[in-house]
């Protein structure tokens, strides 16, 4: 056992002082020898905080974080004014013997349960109904045994706290401030609920995107399924079912891609629309509308990873048994008929710029996933990431539309492109991004882009008879 750390003092003062401090290397206490109890130890300590560490068994605990020392519950609890509480919900009850040594101090609750709804109330606020002479804070149960080890990164440098006593929250905020993390103020102990639960959604943020990406694959896979495959076995009686895995994926991808990115800013025309027609920006927009505009940064970033498929896909193709035996039985037939085949400078033409328009509507599809990184955007002013998602965004969107369109070129004109009468994938793929190109194409008009502009910066249509306003 290290040399014994000497009792702190954290005061709570009313007129909002802060936590004072009586020591020359303020001391922690850790409850808990876990990997989060060793982790947030270890952080401490590189902050420059003596760290204890309250253990049932303080001899048999483990090793420590080199600098720390374990001690039994109540002793380590009358070292220090502030207690992290790294243990699971279902032991708290030990502490509440702890009462008269735990009075007046700052607990800290990191804990987290295993799924939501487990218990009626949350627990910290569990902890606070246990022990009512403390001042219980929720704090640090956003963050991982694995990002304290490993320091704070932009994924995962905020700490929120909530609590019922502001100079309790104050003293955590304090510590986390040295720790080199970003605090965030989430209220009272009330909000410990939903703190709790933060940590258990699975990709929130992601689910509807996910979804449309999921129907949009499936949708399309079974579609060129039926129209490749299925139709050369039953019309054809030939089986080229082994294209599934190259030749099917690679059209489903670049599909989904030009969708996907289409979609991220459809949601935006709709709003511009509805602001014309309710002539002001004052009413809120549908939820619908609300819930898609929210997540167009994650369609796109999906769009993005179809798009990479897209790439890797086309780059094998050179490399299939499929394309080789192709092409060597066509220069055999060739050489055996004696024939000869003249280069036709308007398909050179047309598939050199079909390949340009793709490399460079590529190149800015991932400029735009970039730039959507956090610490990419927060080195850009608005100004900017706006010039770069919207501007850069739609020109993106044309040379990829523009890219399938010469991939299609005449081939609509073709009876044997609508196997059973149905169109092929890719003149699907490419209404709606046809559509949001010609409706932004209408809003750039002087007459509608100046309504847009004065109705974004408060201009309001009134009933006739009334006064226009203006409002700042």
């Amino acid at each position: 056992m290290s040399k014994e750390v000497k009792p702190v003092s954290v005061s709570l003062h009313p007129l909002g002082g802060g936590a004072a401090v009586t020591s020359e290397r303020e001391a922690v206490c850790v409850f808990g020898t876990g990997d989060m109890g060793r982790s947030l130890g270890q952080r401490l300590l590189q902050t420059g905080y003596k760290v204890v560490y309250g253990s049932r068994r303080p001899l048999g605990c483990g090793p420590l974080p080199h600098g720390a020392q374990a001690m039994s519950y109540a002793a380590a609890a009358q070292l220090a004014g502030v207690v992290f509480v790294c243990i699971q919900r279902e032991h708290y009850s030990f502490m509440e013997t702890l009462s008269s040594q735990l009075d007046g101090k700052v607990l800290v609750d990191v804990s987290n349960n295993p799924e939501k709804n487990l218990y009626p109330e949350a627990n910290a606020a569990y902890l606070q109904r246990l022990l009512p002479g403390c001042h219980v804070v929720k704090a640090f149960n956003t963050l991982s045994a694995w990002a304290l080890q490993n320091g704070p990164s932009d994924a995962c440098r905020q700490v929120y706290v909530c609590g019922n006593s502001a100079e309790a929250k104050r003293a955590v905020a304090e510590v986390a401030t040295k720790m080199g993390l970003t605090v965030l103020d989430r209220g009272s102990l009330s909000a410990a609920q939903e703190l709790e639960d933060s940590p258990l959604q699975l990709f929130p943020d992601w689910r509807l995107p996910l979804q449309i990406a999921v129907g949009l694959t499936a949708f399309f896979f079974f579609y060129e399924l039926i129209r490749d495959v299925i139709y050369a076995y039953v019309v054809q009686g030939k089986d080229i079912s082994f294209r599934i895995m190259v030749s099917l994926a690679n059209k489903v991808c670049p599909i989904v891609s030009l969708i996907m990115l289409s979609l991220c800013y459809l949601p935006g025309i709709i709003a511009a629309f509805l602001q014309i027609y309710r002539g002001t920006k004052y009413r809120r927009f549908p939820d619908w509308l609300d819930r898609w505009m929210l997540c167009r940064k994650q369609l796109g970033l999906l769009a993005l990873a179809f798009a990479f498929l897209h790439v890797l896909y086309t780059l094998l193709i050179p490399m299939r048994y499929y394309v080789r035996f192709k092409s060597w039985e066509y220069i055999i037939t060739l050489i055996k008929e004696n024939q000869t085949v003249k280069f036709d400078t308007t398909v050179g033409w047309r598939s050199d710029s079909y390949l340009s328009v793709g490399i460079l509507g590529f190149g800015l599809y991932v400029l735009l996933g970039i730039t959507s990184l956090p610490s990419v955007s927060n080195a850009l002013s608005w100004r900017e990431f706006s010039y770069v998602q919207s501007k850069l965004g739609y020109l993106t969107l044309f040379l990829c539309t523009l890219h399938t369109y010469l991939y299609g070129w005449d081939r609509f004109l073709r009876p044997s492109t609508y196997k059973w009468y149905t169109p092929p994938g890719y003149l699907l793929s490419m209404v709606v991004p046809s559509v949001v190109l010609a409706l932004k194409l209408l809003l750039l008009l002087p007459c509608v882009d100046r309504t847009v502009t004065r109705i974004r910066r408060g201009w309001e249509r009134t009933e006739p008879g009334e006064e226009k306003t203006f409002l700042l």
